[in-house]
């Protein structure tokens, strides 16, 4: 498979989470990537990113979504330098990073020099893509 990417400027509030899953079900399985348990996780992924970008990070986010043969890599950029950690969860929140970490191989934060960052999941490419 060659490397391919997908990235969408997001709507403001709410209408971002539905966008960015939408957007990630009909690309990865535009793609070809992975059974529907495997693309439900990556949708699941980009909703919490997304979620959290929206929540904390302010602005409007942009998401990305990049597959190269052995990876998946979901990110959101938002308008924040703060960065996300992982806290007890409660009644408004706190299972985001949880989530993102049972379900993904890792994930992380690129600060860029403007005071935005990308917040990144990477999950495994499954054995069974079929993208070329």
């Amino acid at each position: 498979m060659s490397e391919l990417t997908a990235h969408l400027d997001l709507p403001g509030g709410v209408d971002a989470l539905t966008a960015a899953r939408e957007v990630t079900r009909t690309v990865l399985t535009g793609w070809r990537l992975g059974d529907l348990q495997w693309v439900d996780d990556a949708v699941l992924i980009a909703d919490e990113l997304v979620a959290n970008a929206v929540r904390h990070g302010g602005g409007c986010p942009r998401l990305y979504i990049h597959a190269d043969g052995t990876s998946v890599t979901i990110a959101a950029v938002d308008g924040s330098a703060i960065v996300p950690r992982r806290r007890d969860p409660d009644r408004d929140g706190g299972r985001g990073l949880a989530i993102i970490e049972a379900l993904g191989a890792e994930w992380g934060v690129t600060d860029f020099s403007d005071g935005h960052k990308r917040v990144w999941a990477r999950l495994t490419a499954p054995s069974t893509a079929t993208a070329d």
